[in-house]
């Protein structure tokens, strides 16, 4: 069986799930595939974000990723859920998950990096139970 498809969700897909798509294709490659959409697009990333995870984790996420829809994403197995703070997108899996996580957008880099931290935290344990079969993808 290949690895599941993990989508990172959240309305605009350019701050928080675009963080997570990141961080998992870094810390989990060898156990999901991960993916990032919203309902909406912006037309870049965050810059906040991709300055952050450049000078945290070397990642330049501009090189390899864009703001994409929900219909933009293949068939998922797990869908997480960044916290909207509005109805959240709706998208068919076997297992979702909602971080909870505020949007930092506009925020002082501290708290900024406190979120970066927590979905570094979140994508690890994501991947602990994923590898320990604890998500039942059928």
């Amino acid at each position: 069986m290949s690895n599941p498809k993990v989508a990172f969700i959240c309305v605009h897909n350019s701050c928080r799930s675009q963080i997570a798509e990141a961080l998992g294709k870094n810390f989990a490659a060898d156990v999901f595939v991960s993916y990032s959409a919203g309902t909406e697009t912006k037309p870049q990333i965050n810059q906040d974000a991709v300055r952050l995870m450049k000078q945290r984790y070397g990642i330049d996420m501009e090189t390899t990723q864009h703001s994409k829809l929900l219909t933009d994403l293949p068939p998922i197995d797990i869908v997480v859920k960044m916290g909207c703070n509005v109805v959240c997108p709706y998208l068919p899996s076997s297992y979702t998950e909602d971080w909870g996580l505020a949007d930092p957008t506009g925020k002082n880099d501290e708290e900024f990096l406190a979120v970066i931290s927590q979905i570094e935290v979140n994508v690890k344990k994501l991947a602990e139970l994923v590898k320990s079969n604890q998500i039942n993808l059928l």
